[in-house]
């Protein structure tokens, strides 16, 4: 387990974090600036999302070069139509992309409801949805098969991920298979606009994050309904956060709730991870199982 980019660098390489549209290593498969560029300037979990916006913009031009656009639907509203990609099977209808202020990338089979409000730079990865009236600021990405709604600014899902209704998310960075249930918001600036601190696990102390930082949240958490999120939240890997009241700063890995500190037990947890796999067609690999009772064990 690799403290680096906790609660991120529990399950992957870093070579594997999502920056912009691709992951690092697809970058360097693609021939664009990879794990030497990116690995010396990634040294916090919260610099994912401070750093989107050049990657989002580097991403676009390295898989638009050369390439046509899919048609832009005559029902959406498009600003700045040059600045926006759409790949394949994609479905939109009646919404608003703005990529005056950044590139827009919707990815293969994607698609984006009605009434949707997007502001660039702004990436919806394969198969991935923004459901009905959401509003969504950039720099933003939003994994494959992940499905986003309410209010979103500034953040990175990885992939396989639901924040799916009505609640705010910014300045956050969310791994995969997680799922927020309704109504979940972070704050990512406080009350008084000083300055964020954030638990760091190398150090064992909470340090500076700049002005605004929101959810770090790690691979295969989840969220009871009206979660509220305080800010600068980090949540380690499989946690089931549920409680009263903001939730504290740091909830570690395999938490069940937050009041109480309970620990959520291996084998529920492996099981509760299958079902949320098969909800999107997918299978928990043995794989998987081994690294995440290890994460168990050192936990």
């Amino acid at each position: 387990m690799d403290d680096t980019l906790f609660p991120f660098t529990a399950t992957r390489a870093i070579a594997d974090i999502r920056i912009g549209i691709l992951t690092i290593r697809e970058k360097e498969q693609h021939g664009s600036r990879g794990i030497l560029h990116w690995v010396p300037r990634l040294t916090q979990p919260w610099h994912i999302f401070q750093l989107n916006a050049e990657a989002l913009a580097d991403d676009f031009a390295l898989l638009t070069s050369g390439r046509n656009s899919q048609p832009i639907p005559s029902s959406v509203q498009a600003i700045a139509p040059e600045n926006i990609f759409i790949e394949e099977g994609a479905v939109l209808q009646y919404c608003v992309l703005n990529a005056s202020t950044g590139p827009i990338y919707i990815g293969k089979g994607a698609e984006v409801m009605e009434g949707s409000l997007i502001r660039g730079p702004f990436a919806l990865c394969e198969g991935a949805t923004v459901k009905l009236g959401t509003k969504i600021y950039g720099a933003t990405t939003v994994g494959p098969y992940s499905i986003v709604g309410g209010e979103i600014k500034n953040s990175v899902l990885f992939g396989y991920s639901n924040k799916g209704h009505d609640g705010y998310l910014g300045d956050s960075v969310i791994g995969e298979w997680c799922n927020m249930g309704a109504g979940t918001s972070n704050s990512n600036l406080k009350n008084n606009a000083a300055e964020v601190k954030v638990w760091d696990m190398r150090t064992d102390r909470f340090v500076p994050a700049g002005t605004k930082c929101g959810l770090l949240m790690g691979d295969y958490s989840r969220s009871a309904i009206n979660t509220s999120f305080n800010t600068g939240t980090v949540v380690g890997v499989c946690c089931n956060v549920f409680g009263q009241g903001l939730t504290p700063k740091y909830i570690p890995s395999f938490s069940w709730g937050y009041d109480n500190q309970q620990k959520y037990q291996l084998e529920i947890a492996l099981r509760d991870i299958a079902s949320w796999k098969r909800f999107k067609g997918r299978t928990l690999t043995d794989t998987e199982i081994q690294n995440i009772r290890y994460i168990f064990e050192k936990s």
